[in-house]
């Protein structure tokens, strides 16, 4: 079985429908974007950012979990100057990509360590290994990650469990319709490529990890090579 948070626009959609497409049973959360699937049944309204609403909806599909693999997809952004920033969309941003990830682990690992199989994988951003203006709410959330994995992934190495990151550049789906057309070209000329790229590689990246139990731990970028 695979969860992907977020799954109901950009990246989160796409994996969740290749999945589906691959014979896979896939459960996706959504938040404020209505998923638009003939799979509704298997989407739930989450707040990540608030451990009872995952909490509850993992109670309610726990007995269906099996040889489970996480993808810690949902994200917010919020763009400021950190002087001028708003606090509450700042923390919120931290709530939603930081905290919201740890939500999910920390309800569904109990059923790993029982099972003696996991597998998570979290979404970070090349955001955090670069310097952007105004990005330091999305870059520590997405930071923040890295430290998240390494500490979970020594605590559940005995149990069959392994946690990755994946540090994602930017794709043709999802947040980059967020920037200004001028800004996405200036990006693609410090991509080798020249584009951006395509979801399928993520995807890629993704069955990789599922099916490789010696890398634990890992920080990965797929980037396109950006500079």
């Amino acid at each position: 079985m695979i969860i992907i948070t977020g799954a109901s626009r950009g990246i989160g959609k796409y994996l969740f429908e290749e999945y589906w497409k691959m014979g896979e049973v896939v459960y996706g959360t959504y938040n404020t974007t209505y998923p638009s699937t003939d799979k509704i049944d298997y989407f739930t309204k989450v707040d990540i950012a608030d451990y009872s609403s995952v909490a509850c909806w993992i109670a309610k599909i726990k007995d269906k979990i099996s040889k489970l693999t996480l993808i810690n997809n949902a994200g917010i952004n919020y763009n400021s100057m950190v002087h001028k920033a708003d606090i509450d969309k700042w923390n919120q941003v931290i709530n939603v990509n930081l905290i919201g990830a740890f939500n999910l682990i920390y309800a569904v690992l109990p059923i790993m360590r029982e099972e003696k199989y996991g597998r998570i994988v979290n979404f970070s951003s090349v955001v955090a290994q670069t310097c952007i203006p105004g990005t330091s709410a999305y870059a520590a959330s997405k930071a923040g990650l890295w430290g998240l994995t390494k500490s979970i992934s020594i605590e559940g190495a005995r149990k069959g469990i392994t946690i990755n990151t994946l540090n994602l550049g930017y794709y043709d789906v999802g947040m980059i319709n967020e920037i200004p057309e001028e800004f996405q070209e200036i990006l693609k000329k410090r991509i080798p490529v020249g584009s951006f790229g395509h979801p399928k590689n993520i995807y890629n990246a993704i069955e990789f990890l599922r099916n490789t139990e010696y890398i634990n731990g890992s920080s990965i970028d797929i980037n396109g090579g950006i500079f």
